[in-house]
């Protein structure tokens, strides 16, 4: 068999097999993924600088494509475990539950001591109002004493416990 007649030029060659190797990628990787290849190709051929010296230029880039769809392949191998790209929204890093969880109980064991530490009806009138939900003249009314002395108890109250707190 004779070799293939040589290329006046690259662009003479270019123009010659760009149809045929592009059926040749579309067959084998697809219409999305073939132009691209098409493209490395012709540029794998360019660059070897031996264009003008070769043979068989038809061959010469037929086997460079033969192995740059073996490079895809072992490509696609190796990113293979990539299999859903990352999504901002739903793969955002999620809070400490457990960290928050320890701190949650820390304050609210901070939260105890400081109300235990309150005068006896300090606490009374101060857990009256806030668990229960009471309005200072209800509280009043069930202790028998003022509105005044309601506003006081509760006023010592939260001063103590932002004071243990802060601690």
């Amino acid at each position: 068999m004779t070799p293939a007649a040589p290329f006046t030029s690259f662009d003479a060659f270019y123009r010659a097999q760009h149809d045929r190797i592009f059926h040749f990628f579309r067959r084998k990787v697809g219409r999305e993924d073939a132009p691209d290849l098409v493209q490395e190709a012709f540029t794998c051929v360019l660059r070897s600088g031996s264009f003008e010296r070769l043979d068989n230029p038809q061959g010469y880039l037929t086997r460079t494509a033969q192995n740059l769809l073996i490079d895809l392949a072992r490509k696609r191998k190796r990113n293979a475990w990539n299999i859903c790209p990352l999504d901002e929204a739903r793969d955002a890093p999620l809070p400490p539950h457990q960290e928050l969880g320890i701190q949650a109980l820390e304050l609210r064991a901070a939260y105890r001591r400081a109300l235990l530490a309150l005068p006896r009806r300090t606490r009374r009138i101060f857990l009256m109002q806030r668990l229960k939900g009471m309005t200072y003249r209800e509280v009043g009314q069930e202790l028998g004493v003022g509105p005044q002395c309601i506003e006081y108890h509760m006023m010592r109250a939260l001063a103590e416990i932002r004071r243990t707190l802060g601690e």
